[in-house]
């Protein structure tokens, strides 16, 4: 159960980037549909996507793979 805990439930992306990514992922997704011609207006919706839902719920699987956690403040 600590490996689930540890990987699956702890933030690993701070609330400044989480901001950056929820707006570059609208801005993405808004270009894309506006931009491209299908399907490939579809995969950036949908890069888009993944890239919102860890702004908004602060957790990131590349950023767990690879050991990036989140400064305890003291």
């Amino acid at each position: 159960m600590s490996f689930l805990k540890s990987a699956l439930y702890v933030k690993n992306v701070p609330n400044g980037e989480r901001a950056v990514r929820i707006i570059a992922a609208l801005a993405i997704a808004i270009g894309g549909l506006a931009t491209m011609s299908a399907p490939w207006n579809w995969v950036l919706v949908a890069a888009a996507g993944g890239l919102g839902l860890s702004g908004v719920f602060g957790f990131c699987p590349a950023c767990a793979m690879v050991g990036r956690r989140l400064q305890q403040r003291r």
